[in-house]
């Protein structure tokens, strides 16, 4: 139905949101059902700038799977960086890092955390608090690689500083030791 009402548009004339609309249902299917390729293939066949970037971003606003937020937010990085405002690049640059990261879980724990994608050191703030020693290692690793050269509103400093204050907490006892004497 997508590719039938794509021809349409060729034949005749589409009001511009009709056609934004359009495009954003069909690039949410093809990404729901995994197919990148033609996702790709896709946003490379709008010939206007401004229609393939509204359809981008309003697409990635419909919060899709993980790892269709993490195309989209690539996506829109590599081909519109100069588009977006600062805070919006920021955010979408954020919600490609926290996805990122997401993928470095464990599959089935994945949906614990997912509602942080946007924002990747308040998740890892979580895995801290949940004792997920293992998986902060991984994603300390990935955000130490993704983070080299790029700024998005926190920087490895940043994670280094949440990093201690958590091992400080650690090695606070609440309570004072006694030495017995005998």
């Amino acid at each position: 139905d997508y590719e039938l009402c794509e021809e349409w548009e060729h034949l005749y004339p589409v009001p511009r949101e009709d056609l934004i609309n359009l495009h954003r249902e069909h690039l949410l299917h093809l990404l729901e059902m995994g197919d990148v390729e033609k996702a790709l293939q896709l946003l490379q066949r709008i010939e206007d700038p401004g229609v393939c970037l509204a359809i981008s971003e309003q697409s990635l606003d419909q919060h899709p799977n993980l790892a269709a937020s993490h195309f989209l937010a690539d996506y829109l990085t590599a081909h519109f960086y100069a588009s977006l405002t600062t805070a919006r690049r920021n955010e979408i640059q954020a919600l490609y890092i926290g996805s990122k990261v997401l993928l470095t879980l464990p599959e089935l724990s994945r949906v614990n955390y997912v509602h942080l994608s946007s924002r990747p050191l308040l998740m890892l703030e979580q895995l801290l608090m949940n004792m997920k020693v293992d998986w902060v290692a991984l994603a300390v690793q990935t955000l130490h690689q993704l983070l080299a050269g790029q700024e998005i509103g926190f920087t490895v400093d940043d994670i280094d500083s949440l990093l201690s204050k958590y091992a400080e907490k650690a090695l606070n006892f609440p309570f004072t030791l006694k030495e017995k004497r005998s």
